[in-house]
This record gives structure tokens, sequence and C-alpha cells, in this order.
């Protein structure tokens, strides 16, 4: 089943409802990258997030960045969207796993870690970026960009991100979705959504019983109006072209070492763990300069 989010309005337009299906780019980002459980929860509820923050983008060209590292054994974690539902992302230590000494549920924010931050990072092909940062409120990540939305873009927001992994290490469910007051929003409209929040079941379980993000909306929300559908996929921009154009960056002593010395090269792209290998005359060319 193809990943879909959808951006819907309730209440006369004074709540705005993103909901979004990620299991598949979810489960090939983990995949890709070797994740254990905690790992591809972590990168996962990030994924989520970033398709959440490209539905807001308008240009073709446009993209956002999100870049979390809480100084937690995960290390950093990176994700690319854009507005046509492509996300792509990593985390510097896909082999961390921790379960919950009470909860037993996976620990995300011992994985993530407190003590760093969440940003943001705008492109919208002008000339420069816009750059918001928080500090992370708990490493759980989905509570940290509420934190983001309510204090960085002033919008107040409630935020749930899921992913649920198997005993096998195989994402079952994930997604995403985020309640928005709007400025016309009354006291009568803020205290529902706060009763639909308090009463929120995980993202991932409505997910994995089969609901589609449209179920999920109209499911919470009485007339909800379902705006726009967005395909989701993970997909990255990297390529072998690309990948010769960075060892052009090299000076020339650098590549004849790798030519001479390694017989070839290979390189690893961070965001989907392809590798492009080099041969030896594939190096030599680049060294010709036009």
């Amino acid at each position: 089943m193809m990943d879909t989010l959808i951006k819907a309005l309730a209440s006369n337009g004074a709540i705005r409802i993103f909901v979004a299906d990620t299991t598949e780019l979810v489960r090939e980002a983990a995949k890709r990258h070797h994740c254990l459980p905690a790992a591809a929860a972590a990168l996962g509820r990030t994924l989520s997030a970033g398709a959440l923050l490209g539905a807001n983008l308008k240009g073709a060209d446009e993209k956002v960045t999100v870049q979390i590292n809480g100084g937690g054994p995960l290390g950093t974690i990176m994700v690319d969207a854009n507005g046509q539902g492509e996300v792509r992302g990593f985390v510097a230590n896909p082999e961390v796993h921790f379960i919950h000494p009470t909860t037993h549920k996976l620990d995300v924010s011992r994985a993530v870690g407190k003590d760093g931050t969440l940003k943001v990072i705008l492109d919208r092909n002008l000339k420069s970026d816009f750059t918001g940062t928080v500090d992370l409120q708990t490493g759980e990540i989905a509570e940290d960009f509420a934190y983001y939305y309510t204090v960085s873009e002033q919008t107040p927001s409630a935020v749930s991100l899921g992913v649920l992994v198997d005993e096998h290490n195989e994402v079952k469910a994930a997604g995403a979705l985020m309640i928005q007051m709007m400025p016309s929003a009354s006291e009568a409209d803020i205290l529902m959504a706060e009763h639909v929040v308090a009463n929120l079941r995980p993202i991932s379980a409505m997910i994995s019983d089969g609901m589609t993000p449209e179920d999920i909306a109209t499911r919470l929300f009485d007339e909800t109006v379902v705006l726009e559908t967005i395909p989701l996929k993970f997909k990255c921009t990297c390529s072998k072209d690309r990948m010769a154009d960075a060892l052009k960056t090299l000076e020339r002593d650098e590549i004849e070492a790798m030519i001479h010395e390694d017989h070839g090269c290979e390189i690893t792209c961070h965001f989907c763990n392809t590798t492009y290998r080099f041969t030896e005359s594939e190096l030599y060319s680049l060294t010709v300069r036009s």
C-alpha cells in the first residue's frame, strides 16, 4: 500500500490537520541503514516529521532539512524532504537499541538524548535559508517538533509520531499526525482539540489497524474537509555523477593516490547507504581538467 499524507481542515478552518502513513518509506530507510529497533523508531519518527514539514512547501525546488542531535548514542539524525512527498534520511549510529525498564517499550529518548537541539532549515531558493533551532525537550521527537512549531513558527501544535517495530525488527507501521490551531480558532475550538489530543491513540496503532490517513482525520473531527492528498516515498537524490562531481573537488594528488595506492575508490551516500565504485580509469578521467 502506498504511503500518503493528507492535509485537511476542521471546525470551519479553525483547525488544520496533517495525517501521514509513512510505513513503506520508514521500512525502506530502516532496511537501507540496517537499523536496530530504537534507531529505526528514532529515524522513522524524524522521517515522518520531515514529511509533515515538506507538505507545507510550495515551490518545486524547495526543500526542508531536519537535524537532531541530543547528545545520545544515536548521534545526529538528518532528514531531507520536499513538497512532492520525497523523503530521505539517516542516523549516524543505527546499531543503537534501548528498551525502557518500566514501560518495556522502545526507549527513543535515551537513544536520542535530551542535551541538544532540533534544527529545521528551509531552503526556498532565496539568497539565504531560514533556520529555526530549538532545544530538545524530551528526545522523544514528537514533543520536540510540537515545541518547535509553537516556539519557532508560533503555531500551537500537537504532534504524534509513531513507528511500530515487531520482534523480528521489521517495521510494521509508521505515521505522523499534526493538529494545529489557526488564528480564527475560538475557545470552543481549542477545548475540542485538547479533548481530541487527550484521547488520541498512538498513530502507529491506528495505521496498524488498517486506518488510512483520511479515516483517521475524519474519525478525530466532525465535518473534516480533506484539501489535498500527497503520495510519499523514500527517494534519494544521489547519483554516480554527483559523486564524481564531489571527487573533482579533491586535489589532483589525492585522486592519484586513490589510483596508484587503492586502485580505485568507493563512496557511500549517507542518506541512502548506496555505494558507488570508481575504477582506476574512471578516477584518471577526473584528473583530466577541461
